[in-house]
This record gives structure tokens, C-alpha cells and sequence, in this order.
């Protein structure tokens, strides 16, 4: 990451406070260095791809993931998203199946979210950065914070926000999230380990597009 942060301008301009902040300087010095010293994914240009395709100013859903994959050629900056070509990861194709069965949408073959983000999905990850072949490897250096911050700016200055929270992990944060002016639906994640006990009929694109209908927003073309 160089000093001046490439984000798009709507979000520079929401976390300017977070980007001048101390704790940002050294997690981008942390994040620079291990590009230097280890193979990272995803690659530099990325890392911020999920606000660039969703403005501030578009989110209407965030879907929270918690670290980038972490083999060659999956991370793109979307959680849960692969680029094209890429073989679509097991998570991903639970989710592919809840929403067929919720929406009798045909299964895609393609793992590429990129859709969803340019219609106002933030696939927001916990951490925006990983090292190759090592989960986890890039928590609790100052990612959490900043993306902590995303929820709370999304929560406080924006209204009737769908907030998806998958796994344990993700319903920590529903604390960061005002449940009285957003909608917030939980579920198991999608992982094959976890997905027979709450993901699948959960629902929740049909519910996401029935509350954005109802305060008078397009809903998603899931």
C-alpha cells in the first residue's frame, strides 16, 4: 500500500479519519513489508476491490467474510468471490445452492461475485490480506479495526442496510451494527462443515430483497 490510499473516492472520503489515523500507518507498513518478505495474496491492486466496486454511497447489503482465500489465483479483495476460471470454492457453492433453493435461481458457474458488488453488495472481509498458504496469517495486525470501523460507519450513516452474518465469527460483529435501522440475519456459514445446521433455509435473499423492496429500494438480481 503506498501512502496515499487507492480507494474509491466515496470511501476515502467516509474513512478519511481512519486513514489519517496512527493505526493505520502501521498496519500499512506491516501490509507493505509482507509484501516485500512473503508471497500475499491478494495481489496489491486488489485489496480494496470490494469498495471500489460498491461506493459508500451504493452499499444496500453486506455480506462479511473473515480472511481472502489463500491459494494461487483465488483472492480478488470480494470474500467468498473467485475470479473467472477459478474452480468455485465449497462455501460458495453452498451459498449457490441456498439461493437456488431460495430463489430458484439457476447455480452459476462461475465463482465471480463481481455482479453482486456493482449492484451494492459489500463482500467485506475481516481481514483484507493473507499470506500464501497460511489462514489466519494477516489477523490481529490492525485489519479488524479498520473493517470494525466499515460496519460502524455503514451502521451509523446509512439506513435500512441488510447486514448478513454467517458463522460465529461474522454474528460477533452484529454488536457494531444498529439493529433498529438495519436488518440483521444470521445464519450458520456455508462451509460443508457447518451449512446442514442453519445456512441452508435460511432465506436470506429472498428476505434481503423483501426488506429493500419495502423501504423502497431495487433489490438485488441475485
Amino acid at each position: 500500500m503506498n501512502n496515499e490510499v487507492r480507494i474509491e473516492e466515496s470511501w476515502k472520503i467516509a474513512l478519511q479519519e481512519r486513514f489519517e489515523s496512527p493505526e493505520w500507518r502501521t498496519l500499512s507498513e506491516f501490509v507493505k513489508s509482507e509484501y516485500k518478505v512473503a508471497k500475499v495474496y491478494p495481489p496489491p491492486k486488489y485489496i480494496f476491490n470490494a469498495f471500489d466496486l460498491c461506493p459508500f454511497v451504493k452499499v444496500k447489503v453486506v455480506i462479511l467474510g473473515q480472511d481472502p482465500y489463500h491459494g494461487t489465483a483465488q483472492a480478488h479483495g470480494l470474500c467468498f468471490s473467485v475470479p473467472e476460471g477459478v474452480t468455485v470454492p465449497p462455501s460458495l457453492q453452498n451459498i449457490y445452492k441456498e439461493l437456488h433453493a431460495d430463489l430458484g435461481i439457476s447455480i452459476p458457474t462461475t465463482g465471480n461475485l463481481e455482479k453482486w458488488a456493482e449492484q451494492g453488495v459489500l463482500l467485506l472481509n475481516a481481514t483484507l490480506t493473507v499470506r500464501a498458504g497460511q489462514p489466519g496469517s494477516h489477523q490481529n495486525k490492525g485489519w479488524e479495526e479498520f473493517t470494525n470501523s466499515v460496519i460502524r460507519k455503514i451502521s451509523n450513516e446509512k439506513e435500512h442496510v441488510v447486514f448478513m452474518l454467517w458463522g460465529n465469527y461474522a454474528k460477533a460483529k452484529r454488536e457494531l451494527i444498529d439493529a433498529k435501522k438495519h436488518l440483521v440475519l444470521e445464519a450458520t456459514h456455508p462451509s460443508p462443515f457447518s451449512a446442514y445446521n442453519g445456512f441452508f433455509g435460511c432465506k436470506h435473499f429472498s428476505r434481503a430483497n423483501e426488506y429493500l423492496r419495502a423501504n423502497g429500494k431495487k433489490i438485488i438480481a441475485w
